[in-house]
């Protein structure tokens, strides 16, 4: 077979048979296709380790995001996205006994440790309290707010709740997550209280637990919020609120997992919580919640203050 013809069977094997979502699935259509376009790969017999680095370099100088006018260079976070893809695709290679470059000649990129844009609390009480509930759009907005804080969901699982996923008489919910991972998730009151009061207030029979609202919502298009329309809401209350700096729904979901740590969550909670595969994605939350470290600045450094 040709190279298109084992691109084509990884991609139904990756659908099939690992059950990625269609989204992962185009994704990484996208990174290999790239990869086999730059190297002109029809045989995936003759994929060399220097056709690799050739296109580590070609991704290295390639624009990625816009900052003041000019492009920076492709993050190496996203390069290494490229690299996953590849490496995926050539582990299915050898599965299927299809002599091709080992996989494991593949690093990835030393990335930076990923930092987190916070919110405080005052800030974050600020942002809940900003919109106006006296009508159904500022309901439904008061009402994902907190959600989004309450159970820490991802802006796409939170866009698919449906009202049937979600009883009001519990605390608690099922959410299929990235990998088509179930995890169980929950209400505050507060939240409860606020999704209670935007239901009974809708007269519409669409069965989306969050739909959208304007002149244009509803022609011809899906009546669910996208996570287009909560970026852009999240953006304007933040404003209104006074918050300068930028506010998303993963902003919101940081505020969460931090806020459960520095009140003495487990970490492994936390990572079952947010539906993390790998606890070391959850450990990028600790640095900013060790009250212990904290305390010790506080004691060691004043006491060396004290003696000048």
């Amino acid at each position: 077979m040709n190279a298109q013809d084992w691109k084509r069977q990884f991609f139904e094997y990756l659908e099939i048979e690992r059950g990625r979502s269609i989204k992962t699935v185009s994704n990484y259509e996208r990174y290999i296709d790239r990869f086999l376009a730059f190297a002109k790969v029809k045989d995936v017999g003759n994929i060399t380790e220097e056709q690799v680095r050739e296109f580590r370099l070609y991704l290295n100088r390639q624009a990625g995001t816009k900052i003041g006018g000019r492009f920076e260079p492709m993050k190496r976070r996203t390069q290494n996205y490229y690299l996953i893809a590849l490496r995926a695709f050539l582990k299915y290679l050898r599965k299927r006994g299809t002599a091709s470059l080992s996989p494991e000649r593949i690093e990835l990129a030393k990335v930076p440790e990923r930092s987190l844009d916070l919110i405080s609390e005052n800030e974050l009480g600020r942002l809940m309290s900003a919109p106006k509930t006296d009508c159904l759009e500022g309901k439904r907005d008061r009402a994902i707010l907190e959600l989004l804080f309450s159970t820490g969901l991802r802006i796409s699982e939170l866009c698919a709740l449906s009202i049937d996923d979600i009883d009001l008489t519990r605390d608690e919910f099922s959410v299929r997550g990235k990998g088509d991972k179930v995890r169980v998730v929950f209400l505050s009151d507060a939240a409860k209280e606020t999704i209670k009061i935007y239901l009974a207030a809708r007269k519409d029979m669409d069965d989306a637990l969050f739909i959208r609202y304007g002149r244009k919502a509803h022609v011809g298009e899906e009546p669910r919020v996208t996570p287009r329309v909560v970026q852009r809401l999240l953006k304007s209350y933040a404003t209104k609120a006074g918050i300068t700096r930028k506010v998303t729904p993963h902003v919101i979901r940081h505020s969460f997992a931090t806020d459960l740590l520095s009140n003495g969550a487990d970490l492994r909670s936390v990572q079952a919580l947010l539906g993390h595969a790998n606890i070391a994605t959850t450990q990028i939350y600790t640095h900013v919640t060790d009250k212990h470290l904290r305390e010790v600045h506080k004691k060691f450094h004043s006491r060396k203050n004290n003696r000048v």
